[in-house]
């Protein structure tokens, strides 16, 4: 079997080199990216222009803006970074099926046995690096027998250790100026490395990984800055420092985290590349030959884009969560209706009637050419299997109806509403009144048939404690008490309930201390749910919380 070999391609000036594809600015013009970091602007990254004027990543906008007056700058955007990086993950899908992206920068590929297809290890490097290049990026290669070993050869091959850009040189100052330090030679991107545009790939050979990384800074092994201060104080400043030292001491010094990275880049312990699978995508579209406006004519069109949908659903055993039917006008405009499900399903009849709810709402214009219905949001549905029985199996096929019933039934209410709007009532775990219950959305929940029993019957309507004017004493309730500017006289009362608050949490509502629940029914009908409160941080007294049926 072949010895594993690892391609690392770093980007350093992503973010910049992202924008610049779409010309928003000369390129000879200083350009630069600027994030928040800690209620100050600094440099995220620069174009080449910028960097020939002396600005670096990681310093301030206003200092940047001093020594470059001409620097144009845009906001920077972690989720169109990221997306872009997807896209150069797809495109070193030709190199090798096994790629993964290493955020925020830079991929990670598993080139075994793929590299003679392409005419050698350093053919592909060269191939790639011109393929960046001609995209407009500046691109930095290490391919080595192991993942750690080749993600600190794209970043520090050809770095001394404890020179100003390895960042290892500001622990060997004093504790005083260390800050200083800090700001004079401040970590040039997310990594900690420093770019070196046009330097060429840096390539271990087979078995000479230990070799490769042995000079390389500290920073190589992808270590914390505590661990590569605590590392530099003691003298090991190089990779090949670490190699020969027991293993023990050093965990027992700095963490297993030192020992974890160095075993990882020396092949040790495994580190493989996971490659992100194929996103599942569910969509179809029809193309008509002649405009249409009519809401039959839609729903015919409709009727046929829903069964073969349903069919790739069926057939990765997901069903559609939410789906969304786009209507392409003939003046390019486009019209989008979107619809929720409260239970994923891939049956065509389940879906049509929310779509056709959706009808009254389309505005046709000069006509719609094309139909296309995606399910973006999906879920795996369980198949499920009735056996025993025969009346045992239909009694739980005619449940199985019901349920899809009401999930239909909550569907059809969500389009109108939206589905966020329908809530059910789930059982909570716990003893005091007002928290017995919890609210969940009706859409994202399954309704519960086996409600707790209360030890004494509750209330239908429970509201928030109310006072009630009456003798403040314990005991039985008051023979007359004045409650919402109303004078009642007792008839009866059954109780008490003694009720504690919860020790372990500080509820102002629970500061009266523990509570004496009575049922009490008046002369004129009312039955109502009164409290003795005995009164802790707050006074004690008596309240109403709910009224019984």
């Amino acid at each position: 079997m072949p010895a594993r070999r690892i391609l690392s391609l770093w980007f350093p000036h992503l973010g910049a080199e992202r924008l610049l594809r779409g010309a928003i600015v000369a390129p000879d013009t200083p350009f630069a990216v600027v994030r928040e970091t800690r209620q100050m602007q600094q440099i995220a990254s620069l174009s080449a222009a910028a960097r020939g004027a002396g600005l670096r990543p990681g310093q301030s906008l206003r200092d940047a803006q001093a020594i470059c007056p001409g620097l144009v700058t845009r906001q920077h955007d972690p989720q169109a970074e990221a997306l872009f990086l997807s896209v150069l993950r797809r495109w070193a899908g030709k190199f090798s099926p096994w790629v993964a992206e290493e955020p925020p920068a830079g991929l990670v590929v598993d080139l075994t046995g793929c590299a003679h297809l392409f005419g050698g290890e350093a053919a592909l490097l060269d191939q790639a690096v011109q393929e960046c290049t001609d995209l407009g990026l500046t691109v930095q290669a290490g391919l080595a027998d192991t993942r750690g070993a080749a993600w600190a050869l794209a970043r520090h091959a050809g770095q001394a250790a404890g020179s100003p850009r390895s960042g290892d040189d500001i622990t060997q100052e004093a504790r005083a100026t260390r800050s200083r330090a800090a700001k004079r030679h401040p970590r040039n991107d997310g990594d900690g490395a420093a770019a070196q545009p046009g330097r060429p790939p840096a390539i271990a050979a087979p078995g000479q990984t230990r070799q490769a990384i042995a000079p390389l800074p500290l920073v190589a092994l992808r270590l914390s800055e505590d661990a590569v201060a605590g590392l530099s104080r003691l003298g090991l400043r190089q990779v090949g420092d670490l190699i020969g030292i027991p293993r023990a001491a050093l965990a027992r010094r700095f963490g297993r985290d030192v020992v974890r990275r160095l075993d990882q880049a020396l092949g040790l312990e495994p580190e493989p590349v996971s490659p992100v699978g194929a996103p599942l995508h569910f969509a179809a579209r029809l193309a008509l030959p002649d405009p249409i406006g009519l809401e039959t004519d839609i729903m015919a069109g409709i009727d046929r884009l829903l069964p073969p949908l349903c069919a790739r659903l069926a057939e990765k055993g997901r069903g559609a969560r939410r789906l969304r039917l786009q209507l392409f006008r003939t003046d390019h405009t486009m019209h989008v209706i979107e619809i929720g499900l409260a239970r994923a399903s891939a049956e065509p009849d389940r879906i049509r009637p929310l779509l056709a709810m959706k009808m009254a709402e389309v505005d046709a214009g000069f006509g719609i050419d094309r139909l296309r219905i995606e399910a973006h949001v999906s879920e795996p549905v369980h198949a499920r299997q009735f056996a025993g029985h025969m009346d045992a199996a239909r009694a739980a096929s005619d449940r199985q109806a019901r349920d899809t019933a009401l999930d239909d039934l909550i569907g059809r209410i969500g389009a109108r509403v939206g589905l966020e709007a329908i809530t059910r009532h789930h059982p909570g775990d716990s003893h005091i009144p007002e928290k017995g219950f919890q609210t969940l959305a009706a859409a994202w929940s399954q309704p519960c048939f086996d409600w707790p029993a209360p030890p004494v019957p509750r209330p239908l309507v429970l509201c928030r404690p109310e006072p009630v004017t009456a003798p403040d004493r314990p005991g039985p309730p008051p023979r007359a008490f004045r409650w919402r500017r109303q004078d009642f006289t007792l008839a009866t009362a059954t109780g008490p309930e003694r009720i504690a608050p919860e020790w372990w949490l500080d509820e102002p509502e629970w500061r009266s201390g523990t509570r004496d629940y009575w049922r009490v029914e008046t002369t004129t009908g009312a039955r109502l749910w009164l409290y003795y409160a005995h009164g802790g941080a707050m006074s004690s007294g008596w309240f109403c919380q709910g009224q019984f049926a």
